[in-house]
C-alpha cells in the first residue's frame, strides 16, 4: 500500500563492492546533503548500513516504503469501535481498504485521521444508511 513505487538497484561492480565494503569496515558511516553533514536517528542508520551492507556484499537491492496498515481487528481496538463497525465503514468508503486476499488492510493514518475528526464532534456518516449522523 506505498505511495511510492520502489526503486531498484542492481548489483555494483566488484571493484565499487569493494569500495562499499572497505568504507563500512572504516566505521564512520557520515551522511551528507548539500555539504551538509547530517547524524541519522538509529533506526534511519540501521536501514542504510544494511543497504550498504548488501550492496557492499554485490546484492542488487530494491527499496520500498511500507507503510502501517492494520487488520480489522487491530484498527478496531486503535478506535474503540467493534469489527463490524470498521467493516461497515470500509464497505462505506469512509476508511480506504486494500486487501491481501480477502483480509482488509487499513492505513493506521486513517484510522487515526478519523479518530481526531470524532473527537473534535465530526461523527460522520451512519455506516447503516450513510447519511450524516447528527
Amino acid at each position: 500500500m506505498s505511495r511510492f513505487a520502489p526503486h531498484h538497484a542492481p548489483a555494483l561492480s566488484p571493484d565499487e563492492a569493494d569500495a562499499v565494503r572497505r568504507a563500512l569496515t572504516a566505521g564512520d558511516i557520515t551522511v551528507f546533503a548539500d555539504g551538509t553533514a547530517y547524524r541519522l536517528p538509529d533506526a534511519a542508520r540501521d536501514a542504510v548500513l544494511d543497504l550498504l551492507g548488501r550492496l557492499g556484499r554485490g546484492e542488487s537491492v530494491t527499496v520500498t516504503s511500507a507503510e502501517d496498515v492494520l487488520t480489522v481487528a487491530q484498527a478496531a481496538e486503535l478506535a474503540g469501535i467493534s469489527h463490524s463497525y470498521v467493516r461497515k465503514l470500509t464497505d462505506l468508503g469512509t476508511w480506504p481498504v486494500a486487501y491481501r486476499g480477502t483480509h482488509r488492510r487499513i492505513r493506521r493514518e486513517d484510522v487515526l485521521a478519523w479518530v481526531a475528526a470524532q473527537k473534535k464532534g465530526g461523527r460522520g456518516a451512519d455506516p447503516d444508511t450513510g447519511a450524516a449522523a447528527g
